[in-house]
């Protein structure tokens, strides 16, 4: 009787389950290496990339961004970015880390995924922005497509916080207190 009862309602969580990141509070994120493009760095008046690796996040508080190449997924977090940028944390002991997904943009649009990432780092030149082309952290990370993942790490490497989605008020307060407990 038990199993007829709970077998429809297994059916019907099953699909959000395997949509499930697997990043765990208290833990690091799993380990990965972006070779193509990396991280966006500034170069004189332009910009060039580099490889990138997590290990690099190590030593700063972090807010990890990471995004499909979709501007509905940039714009999902926006309030958020607005924020952080607003509260000036010190950069010796802060930094947002966005990690744009090019694999998941709209057909054709992989150029001008580049070109705004590229403008972004510009316009931020203090973030850390990596570019993956072939969407490596989404799926080591196991992230949903279309979407926008916050993390927040301490210097360790420890995560604080995660969400896949729109944040909410409460929740951006949330961060900006978390970075502040610990940087």
């Amino acid at each position: 009787m038990k199993t007829k009862t709970l077998l429809p309602i297994f059916f019907a969580l099953a699909p959000s389950l395997a949509l499930a990141h697997n990043l765990s509070m208290g833990e690091s994120v799993p380990t990965v290496k972006v070779d193509a493009y990396g991280e966006i760095v500034m170069q004189g008046e332009g910009v060039a990339y580099q490889p990138w690796a997590t290990q690099q996040m190590l030593g700063k508080v972090r807010v990890i961004h990471a995004i499909a190449g979709r501007s509905s997924s940039k714009a999902m977090n926006a309030p958020l970015m607005t924020a952080l940028t607003e509260a000036k944390f010190p950069e010796d002991a802060y930094q947002t880390t966005t990690i744009i997904n090019q694999d998941d943009a709209v057909w054709g649009t992989g150029s001008f995924v580049k070109s705004s990432a590229q403008d972004s780092k510009q316009e931020f030149p203090w973030s850390s922005m990596v570019l993956d082309e072939n969407g490596v952290v989404a799926n080591t990370w196991a992230l949903q497509e279309e979407s926008s993942a916050i993390v927040v790490q301490d210097k360790q490497g420890k995560i604080l916080f995660v969400k896949e989605g729109a944040l909410t008020s409460d929740e951006i307060n949330q961060v900006l207190a978390l970075i502040q407990e610990n940087i």
